[in-house]
């Protein structure tokens, strides 16, 4: 019940079906984001695509300017010298048949996933594990590469991968309620534009159709997509 009564407070001076400017609805966010803890601030995209069909696919990743606000643990597969790069870079877990048997009996203590190309033969059957949890390594969202350093510094904070859900909705974290009205609007306007570019090629008509903000435990804001837009 009291749960109930803060989201309700929260939600005051809120009107549902308003679309606001998209400094305007951070700002609202933020002012309403009192949980005991560093709320995370999500956004949610309604698209213009039939995401059953495999030629609308929506997928790709974006690093934001000022972080995502989580430190992720970071697993790769590569062997010899980029291994060696990866630790260096400061994945959490290195490996390869060894990291293969552990991930295979169901043990994955890690949030992202990156490989060498030389490794997918080995990584591909992981694919019943690790694709369930949107975790198979792929190189269109740069997963699948021998910048190994660069792929894991995004990993490990930077870069927040996104993928159009059956609903033709995208959703993601980008930021934390304690990071500045300016540094999470920019952080947005980021993400939507790597959505936006991301783009099928056959897709008619509106792309992006509604835009909502919210904190882990806040009512949501619908912004104007315009205002969103970097």
């Amino acid at each position: 019940m009291a749960k109930n009564k803060r989201f309700k407070k929260a939600a005051e001076g809120i009107e549902p079906l308003k679309l606001y400017a998209l400094d305007e609805a951070v700002k609202m966010i933020k002012d309403r984001a009192k949980a005991k803890f560093d709320e995370t601030i999500e956004i949610a995209m309604n698209l213009g695509v039939d995401a059953k069909q495999t030629d609308q696919m929506v997928r790709g990743v974006v690093t934001l300017p000022n972080g995502s606000g989580r430190t992720s643990r970071v697993a790769v597969f590569a062997k010899g010298a980029k291994a060696e790069e990866a630790k260096k870079a400061g994945a959490d877990v290195v490996g390869a048949e060894d990291l293969f048997e552990k991930v295979n009996a169901g043990n994955i203590d890690f949030d992202r996933c990156i490989a060498t190309p030389d490794m997918m033969g080995l990584v591909g059957r992981l694919g019943k594990v690790l694709g369930p949890r949107g975790m198979m390594p792929n190189p269109k969202v740069g997963t699948v590469t021998m910048d190994i350093a660069n792929a894991v510094k995004g990993a490990k904070g930077g870069s927040v991968e996104f993928r159009i859900e059956k609903a033709g909705i995208v959703q993601a974290g980008v930021g934390k309620a304690s990071f500045s009205a300016e540094q999470l609007s920019q952080n947005i306007r980021a993400f939507v534009d790597a959505v936006s570019k991301a783009k099928p090629n056959g897709t008619k008509g509106t792309f992006i159709k509604k835009i909502a903000v919210s904190s882990t435990m806040g009512p949501g804001v619908r912004v104007e997509p315009n205002t969103a837009l970097a």
